[in-house]
């Protein structure tokens, strides 16, 4: 966790990773009489608020669920509205990305996107490769469990190779197989919508992350709410198994 701090409201440590499910945008549209369509479009505004906040405050990573392997199975209209945004977002942020020295990826099974997309995506990370301000990570087509499958199978192929023996297998060969391995260790895993479940996200990642979940609907989620969630994750004592005194400071 990083001692870096900032003025929040009131002065907080600022987590050094910090993910959030951005859960919401249909009811938020439902509610307001129209259809989920305009709830996901009201969504990419919140994601230009968090990215700039977290930029500002010094968070080196931010990872955003944009979309899960399992809503592959929502309507077809609303896949074939969020790849158009997806698209339309690759298109016209990566350069403000840029510009603001943050470096864009992408993690999860690609293989399943159209070859337009792929190729937008490999564009998008390559303009931005070297930046060194922020990461910004955006999950698609990404599941926890896929990410662990993945990384095993990676290392079962090394086996194969003799290029490591199943002793080598710990847990830290297998986390350098993971799609966020060259990232910080994530501090805090946001959830808006309110429902109190990660589903499917950062499994590996998220084991001694802290957990903060709001009612705010993702399109409702600006800069105070991001604001709010990192002063509370500054009260929390995080003890990694270790008692409370342990990690008190002396």
């Amino acid at each position: 966790m990083s001692n870096h701090e900032a003025t929040t409201g009131l002065t907080d440590i600022i987590p050094q990773h910090i993910a959030i499910i951005m859960d919401g945008n249909g009811r938020w549209a439902q509610q307001q009489g129209k259809s989920r369509v305009v709830g996901h479009k009201a969504g990419v505004e919140s994601v230009r608020s968090c990215v700039t906040t977290a930029r500002k405050l010094g968070v080196k990573a931010l990872t955003l669920f944009a979309f899960s392997s399992e809503n592959w199975q929502r309507p077809e209209k609303e896949v074939s509205v969020l790849m158009d945004l997806f698209m339309f977002v690759l298109t016209r942020e990566v350069k403000r990305l840029h510009k603001n020295d943050i470096k864009f990826q992408v993690i999860g099974d690609l293989s399943r996107f159209s070859e337009k997309l792929q190729k937008k995506i490999a564009q998008s990370q390559q303009l931005t490769e070297h930046n060194t301000g922020m990461v910004l990570s955006v999950a698609a087509n990404y599941g926890g469990r896929w990410d662990i499958v993945n990384a095993a199978k990676k290392l079962s192929q090394q086996v194969i190779a003799n290029e490591l023996t199943v002793d080598d297998i710990n847990e830290n060969s297998l986390h350098q197989h993971t799609c966020l391995a060259t990232l910080p260790e994530l501090d805090l895993l946001v959830r808006t919508g309110g429902d109190y479940r990660i589903s499917n996200f950062l499994l590996w990642q998220a084991a001694y992350a802290e957990l903060y979940f709001t009612d705010t609907l993702w399109p409702d989620f600006d800069e105070q709410q991001f604001k709010k969630s990192i002063s509370i994750f500054s009260q929390r004592e995080r003890r990694f198994g270790l008692t409370g005194e342990q990690v008190k400071p002396n």
